[in-house]
């Protein structure tokens, strides 16, 4: 029997001759993520163990994304654990304010993360590096910790589950609205502590930062990784790097514990409603939703494709009154490229806000909280009751030309009534 693209990568990690589903391994990894949130107390918990030095002082990533710029003074605090820590081992992949991104916008960039790697972050939505063909999950910051010490960790062999997309996608219709709808699909627990492996012609006709958004959102369907085998886009987008690539492709006699097969010709933009990112409706069955705030940005579509469709509605518009748009694009270099191409122009003359990257509405930590009864639709990945700031507001997520032309009208709307 062979093995599928994520087996294969946690086989050659385990350095066993073999590997199941199920079977408990210990891996060394290639990256040690880890934030603002969850780094301190994997510092903490590595200096309790009386370790003076981490196993690999290129290996480990440390990025002040959720509430940096700090809010107040925890966070500034927070955010002072990883600098001093950054200093005090000379870990080179330090990422502070002028030069961070949101972490999973900024290692693919940066080539920190590459395809056939074993990637461990104390975030849940590590799983974003899978796009690349790569093994990528979250974890406690204390098992992080343990990462930290020797460089490697315990993992559970998940099952995997295949999902083969054919058709032609709709115009306004991308990445998001595939992951949209198949968590609509499946259902939140649908992929539990399981591998998604996305595939079929959609997926290969898909640019990567399309395919971003899908594995980013894998864990939104319960999974510990989203995986994308590397093609010739995938090949593109690491050429340059320093660090060589590996690259795995599953084996056609792999064994999957389910296969779903779509064909999503003629699939409308998916919107996912209050308060689960399983509750989705195509977005033309949710006209007249009021809502107060649009946020167009995040780990899940703050690239520049994004960036791009959301200004290609927005130019020479206006933002309904009482609306309050909130743009964030993902890394410095996005920010920098919006500005050359007049995005970013095109987003504050239309009555937004262009702000450097932060993750802080997509937890509802700082800059776009909601009050309650508001309702927001944003091109986030989570929708749960009282994300975004209020237990008595609202979210919709959406994709960024949804959330564009709700923007324009103040009211959930498909981007083909903005004329």
């Amino acid at each position: 029997m062979g093995y599928t693209i994520a087996e294969k990568i946690l086989l050659k990690h385990s350095g066993q001759k073999s590997i199941k589903p199920g079977e408990f391994i210990q891996a060394k990894v290639d990256v040690a993520l880890a934030n603002d949130i969850t780094a301190p107390l994997a510092i903490s918990e590595f200096k309790k163990s009386g370790f003076k030095k981490v196993f690999n002082k290129n290996k480990i990533v440390l990025v002040p994304d959720h509430f940096a710029p700090a809010k107040d003074l925890k966070s500034a605090n927070q955010c002072r654990v990883l600098a001093d820590f950054a200093k005090e081992q000379g870990i080179k992949n330090y990422f502070e304010i002028g030069c961070m991104g949101i972490e999973h916008a900024l290692l693919p960039e940066q080539g920190i993360v590459l395809p056939g790697d074993l990637i461990v972050g104390a975030d849940s939505h590590t799983c974003t590096y899978g796009a690349l063909g790569a093994y990528a999950t979250g974890m406690g910051s204390t098992d992080l910790a343990r990462a930290y010490i020797d460089g490697k960790c315990w993992l559970r062999v998940p099952a995997s589950i295949k999902f083969i997309y054919k058709g032609k996608l709709n115009k306004w219709v991308g990445g998001k609205d595939l992951i949209l709808y198949t968590i609509g699909q499946i259902g939140v627990d649908g992929a539990l502590y399981k591998v998604m492996e996305f595939s079929g012609p959609v997926i290969r006709r898909l640019g990567m930062d399309d395919r971003f958004s899908m594995s980013n959102m894998a864990i939104e369907a319960g999974a510990r990784a989203g995986l994308i085998e590397p093609d010739e886009k995938t090949k593109k987008y690491v050429a340059g790097f320093k660090r060589k690539s590996k690259f795995y492709y599953s084996d056609k006699d792999a064994s999957y514990e389910k296969i779903y097969e779509w064909d999503v010709t003629g699939l409308e933009p998916q919107v996912a409603c209050p308060h689960l990112p399983s509750n989705t409706k195509p977005v033309n069955s949710l006209k007249g939703i009021k809502i107060d705030q649009a946020v167009i940005g995040s780990c899940t579509n703050g690239r520049i494709s994004d960036l791009r469709i959301a200004a290609s509605l927005l130019k020479g518009k206006k933002v309904f009154r009482g609306v309050k748009l909130i743009i964030f694009p993902a890394t410095q270099k996005i920010y920098l490229q919006a500005v050359k191409e007049g995005l970013a122009e095109i987003f504050v003359r239309a009555g937004g806000v262009f702000s450097t990257p932060t993750c802080g509405p997509c937890l509802g930590g700082h800059m776009g909280i909601l009050a309650d009864g508001e309702a927001a639709i944003a091109t986030t990945n989570r929708n749960f009751l009282g994300r975004m700031g209020s237990p008595k507001s609202f979210v919709y997520l959406s994709n960024p030309a949804v959330a564009a032309a709700s923007a324009i009208t103040g009211r959930i709307t498909h981007p083909d009534k903005i004329r």
